[in-house]
């Protein structure tokens, strides 16, 4: 007779203050059967910082092993195992280390849960001051710069908030490549070190937060950037528009022929209605 299937836990640690780790983080990982850690020495640290010692076996599960311990791992889940999976910061499996045993577990029938926990996304979702009702997360960039502006022009009509991870010797080129693809005045904001003791959000457009990043930056980063505005659809909905423009000193054929490039939108539409909303 099998033995019944175990449990895979994700475990989401703190991102930076231990005070932020789950009451139920110390437990899962000291009666776990198996504690597998991206980093056992930072394992080692956030277990003396909750007072808990570990059990079961302790075994590394990172990007280098992920491949071949993945197997190893959804084995032990199918004898019964319970087997918690913790990264350096945040929830396992979200740009980090989990997901190839997430999708092992559920072919061989395991449980899979998770205990909630901080999140760096969220975090700096919710300090950035730009729209969270809707968002997707990006990960990281490609560190390539052909690969970076292939990636963000794909997303340069996206509506939603965008999240990134960013590394500190990169972010310089990957605020001014998101200038290029998103426009150099989309509001953007730069989250470093989230809960540790040199917190910093940095609020602004892409271009003013491309030139403060060139005098250099350290820590863990999360880049949030506002959505693209709303596409026009219809002449009605691009006259405003219009006008602002004309007001500034922009002659009426030339913004119109510009709209209409940009929306499809027929040019002799675009300017009699500009035209008749002007002589009203």
């Amino acid at each position: 007779m099998s033995p019944e299937p175990g449990v895979l836990v994700l475990a989401a640690t703190p991102i930076g203050d231990p005070r932020d780790a789950a009451p139920r983080l110390a437990q899962e990982i000291g009666t776990a059967d198996v504690v597998a850690a991206e980093d056992t020495r930072r394992l080692r640290r956030l277990c003396a910082d909750l007072g808990v010692t570990p059990s079961g076996s302790v075994v590394s599960y990172h990007e280098h092993n992920e491949a071949s311990r993945t197997a190893e791992l959804a084995e032990r889940l199918r004898e019964g195992a319970r087997v918690v999976v913790v990264t350096d910061a945040g929830m396992p499996s979200v740009s980090d280390p989990g997901y190839r045993l997430v999708t092992a577990a559920i072919e061989s029938g395991v449980r899979v849960t998770c205990v909630p926990g901080p999140s760096a996304v969220l975090m700096a979702l919710a300090v950035s001051g730009l729209p969270v009702d809707r968002f997707c997360f990006e990960g990281f960039l490609p560190r390539k710069a052909g690969e970076r502006a292939r990636t963000l022009s794909a997303l340069a009509g996206e509506r939603r908030t965008l999240v990134f991870f960013e590394a500190p010797h990169r972010i310089e080129a990957a605020l001014r490549a998101m200038a290029d693809a998103f426009g150099a005045e989309r509001p953007a904001a730069v989250c470093r070190e989230l809960t540790k003791t040199y917190e910093e959000v940095r609020r602004g457009t892409l271009a003013e937060l491309a030139d403060w990043a060139g005098e250099g930056l350290k820590g863990e980063i999360t880049v949030v950037v506002g959505g693209a505005s709303a596409q026009v659809t219809s002449v009605e909905e691009a006259l405003p528009g219009i006008q602002e423009r004309v007001a500034a000193g922009e002659r009426l054929k030339e913004v119109c022929a510009d709209v209409a490039a940009q929306t499809g939108l027929s040019k002799k539409a675009l300017y009699d209605g500009a035209v008749a909303l002007r002589q009203s």
